[in-house]
């Protein structure tokens, strides 16, 4: 096992770098017939791409412009491996050199070298969030997929930077700064990123995932739970830290009373996030993930040389200053891929 394929019949293998000439992918089991264009793709990447993330984006400017290989004849998919490639036009590895035999805190620096007894220190190479970008791609594949089934993802922030927000409209966050789930918390995170990034540090948020017209049935008993699927897509990006389901770590402050779910029409609740036993119960899937604040921060940090020689490190280069919001559509496309391929399980049971 590699770890740079996601999915059992709908699979996703990425390949690149953070500075190498390019990345991209290859999308397996999509089905023939869809539309699809590169056009529907690059709307997604043109979400996450640098340059993108408004106050708390990095200074590195990427067109993400994608181009598709295979796969794909007269707008529609043709059944075979879909490759597509991303290329990198920005990158600046001399930024890197003045400490590349320093341990960045809260990089994979050191475990990386633990694991190839290697690493590419121009930005993380295959560690870096750069990566994300073919996910968004492969994403959007899913999408096509999904989308004449009825079933729509949509992703939001409701906490930046410890500041939480409630949801009053979802499907405006995709045009609104920090992809707020709220227009009128907008003022209140730019103040806060303004009083991070004054001090060079960096912040962190909560995303959530929102998926309607999702079958009930859909998902697989005991070790491929949806929920399980859900938590491992999303603990796959490098940033997050913790995945809840529903009402998530609120429902072991809860009785059970108030956590269950009445079973009436139309629904009363939706507690459970849309899944129960590991099975969709044909309500919205709702799944969060906490992001940590990015670790590349203009703080003296103490570190480590590759040597074990104690030191001291002032993160230097392009960074974003926070993953919200460009995180956001990568934790939309992990939930787009997780569910086109259980829906193909799905169906090789005959469901």
């Amino acid at each position: 096992m590699s770890g740079n394929t996601f999915g059992v019949l709908f699979r996703l293998t990425t390949y690149g770098e953070s500075h190498g000439p390019a990345l991209g992918g290859v999308v397996d089991g999509c089905p023939p017939g869809l539309a699809l264009c590169e056009a529907d793709i690059q709307r997604d990447l043109d979400r996450r791409r640098p340059g993108a993330g408004g106050l708390t984006g990095t200074a590195r400017r990427e067109p993400d412009a994608v181009r598709l290989l295979s796969g794909v004849f007269e707008g529609q998919t043709t059944g075979t491996p879909i490759g597509f490639v991303i290329e990198n036009t920005d990158q600046r590895s001399r930024d890197y050199e003045a400490a590349k035999n320093l341990l960045r805190p809260g990089h994979a620096d050191g475990t990386y070298l633990a694991k190839y007894g290697r690493r590419d220190y121009r930005g993380g190479g295959r560690a870096s969030a750069r990566e994300t970008a073919a996910r968004v791609a492969g994403g959007a594949v899913a999408g096509a997929m999904l989308s004449p089934l009825g079933i729509d993802v949509t992703a939001y922030t409701v906490e930046f930077g410890g500041v939480p927000c409630a949801v009053t409209d979802a499907p405006g966050a995709a045009g609104r700064p920090f992809c707020a789930a709220d227009p009128d918390i907008v003022p209140a995170w730019e103040a806060r990123a303004r009083q991070a990034m004054a001090t060079g540090d960096s912040l962190g948020g909560i995303v959530e995932v929102a998926a309607t017209g999702v079958p009930a049935g859909l998902g697989e008993p005991v070790f491929d739970k949806l929920d399980a699927r859900l938590a491992y897509a999303l603990m796959g990006v490098g940033a997050v830290k913790g995945v809840e389901i529903g009402n998530g770590f609120a429902a072991a402050r809860l009785t059970g009373s108030a956590n269950n779910d009445p079973i009436v029409v139309p629904a009363a609740s939706n507690n459970a996030g849309g899944i129960l036993g590991g099975i969709a119960n044909g309500q919205p899937l709702v799944v969060r993930a906490a992001v940590k604040p990015i670790p590349s921060i203009a703080v003296p940090q103490r570190t480590m040389d590759v040597r074990g020689k104690p030191a001291e490190i002032v993160v230097g280069g392009r960074h974003d200053r926070s993953a919200i919001p460009r995180v956001v559509p990568v934790l939309r496309a992990m939930v787009l891929l997780t569910l086109a391929d259980m829906v193909l399980l799905q169906r090789r049971l005959g469901g």
